[in-house]
């Protein structure tokens, strides 16, 4: 049989071990804790910034995507007013070159050449 010696067993156990010896490494094991607290909540301040500069750089994002939406959809109501106008001014192009009017296409070339010139010598 096994034949244990209490004293012996408890003796082994605390060996080495002073009066304020618990206390002490209690005290490092809690000292090592507060640093990697003071770690932890250092990195989660860190976290924390990075998040609210990607909140604010995606709020600018947003705002900038939003401009060039109502930019992009006053270009395209532009368009569509301006083909309206060409097309109704080629409707009369082709009603001036439906009627073979001799004296009409003469007028037209007369125009287009004098308006040409005028603005050929005032942007000059």
């Amino acid at each position: 049989m096994l034949c244990r010696e209490p004293r012996g067993g408890r003796s082994a156990l605390f060996d080495g071990i002073e009066e304020g010896g618990i206390r002490a490494a209690s005290s490092s094991s809690y000292t090592s804790h507060e640093i990697n607290e003071h770690e932890n909540e250092r990195a989660l301040e860190g976290l924390q910034d990075r998040v609210i500069l990607l909140k604010r750089l995606s709020g600018d994002i947003n705002e900038e995507v939003d401009a060039h939406n109502r930019m992009l959809d006053r270009m395209g109501n532009d368009m569509d007013s301006s083909r309206g106008i060409l097309s109704g001014t080629m409707d009369r192009f082709k009603t001036v070159f439906e009627t073979k009017s001799s004296r009409r296409m003469l007028t037209l070339v007369a125009s287009f050449v004098g308006l040409f010139l005028v603005i050929y010598y005032l942007t000059r």
